[in-house]
C-alpha cells in the first residue's frame, strides 16, 4: 500500500492540465449515462469517487436513493453545498469505508486509474456493496483512444499506457486499455456482462475544449462520434464495461 495520498491536492488543477474539462462535463458525461441506461437496475445506487457531484446530479432523475462514497473532503463539501440532502455522503477510503449496506447499481467513472490497488478496491466491492443482481459500471480513459495514440506519434508521450507527469501529480497509477479493465474486473472475481467504448476522440481535451466555444462542433457530430465508438470501441475517449458479481 502507497504511503499517505492527498486527495485534495491531487484534485487541483495544474498549469497547463485540468483535473477535469468542459470535454468531461458536457460531452462525456451525457454520453456515459446514455451508455449506462439500458443496463441501470431498478433500486439504489452508490457513486464511488463522486468528486464535486457533478456527475452525481445527472444520476438525480434515475434514483431516489443516492449515496457517494468520496475521499477528498473538499470535494465532499463543495457537492453538499451543490446537491443538499438528496444525495447521502460517505467521506472516506474506498480501502477502508464502512458502507451500511448493498446497493443495486455501483458506478466508477474515471476512477479505477487512481486507484494504489484497483483488483483490491473491485474485489471488495463485489463481495460487500454489489447487490446479487447488481451491476457496475466501470468507466476509464483509454490508452488506445486516436487522440493518444497521435500524441505518441508526435513524440509527446512515450507509449499508450503511459502516465504522464501530469497524471501522476493527479493521481493516477495506470492508463487502463479494454483488456487490461477486464483483466482487472476478471481478477476481482466479477463478470463482464458489456464491454464497449464511449465517444471515438481524435483530439485532446484542451482542443475540444477550445472547439465547443465555436460552432464548428455540431450536436449532430457529436452524435456521429458517439456511435462510431460502438463501432471501434478501442479508439474511443473512454472504455466501459458493465459487470455483475459471480
Amino acid at each position: 500500500m502507497a504511503g499517505e495520498r492527498d486527495y485534495n491536492a491531487e484534485s487541483e488543477d495544474l498549469q497547463d492540465r485540468k483535473y477535469a474539462w468542459a470535454f468531461d462535463f458536457d460531452v462525456m458525461h451525457p454520453f456515459m449515462i446514455r451508455s449506462f441506461e439500458p443496463f441501470f437496475r431498478k433500486g439504489n445506487v452508490l457513486e464511488m469517487g463522486s468528486f464535486k457531484g457533478a456527475f452525481t446530479r445527472r444520476l438525480l432523475p434515475y434514483f431516489d436513493d443516492i449515496t457517494c462514497l468520496e475521499a477528498s473532503d473538499e470535494a465532499v463539501a463543495e457537492a453538499r453545498a451543490a446537491l443538499g440532502d438528496r444525495v447521502k455522503y460517505v467521506n472516506a477510503r474506498f480501502e477502508t469505508a464502512s458502507l451500511p449496506g448493498r446497493y443495486d447499481n455501483v458506478v466508477l467513472t474515471h476512477v479505477l486509474e487512481h486507484l494504489d490497488d484497483p483488483v483490491l478496491v473491485l474485489k471488495r466491492t463485489r463481495e460487500e456493496w454489489l447487490a446479487k443482481k447488481g451491476h457496475l459500471f466501470v468507466v476509464c480513459p483509454n490508452a488506445n483512444a486516436g487522440s493518444r495514440q497521435i500524441a505518441v506519434l508526435m513524440g509527446l508521450i512515450s507509449h499508450n499506457a503511459a502516465v504522464t507527469d501530469a497524471e501522476a501529480k493527479h493521481g493516477h497509477r495506470c492508463t487502463y486499455s479494454l483488456d487490461t479493465l477486464e483483466r482487472d474486473a476478471v481478477a476481482a472475481g466479477l463478470k463482464v456482462v458489456h464491454r464497449s467504448g464511449i465517444f471515438f476522440k481524435a483530439l485532446a481535451n484542451f482542443q475540444w475544449d477550445r472547439l465547443l466555444k465555436t460552432d464548428i462542433i455540431s450536436p449532430e457530430y457529436l452524435e456521429g462520434c458517439y456511435k462510431l465508438g460502438h463501432r471501434y470501441p478501442e479508439l474511443c475517449s473512454s472504455v466501459f464495461l458493465v459487470c455483475q458479481g459471480s
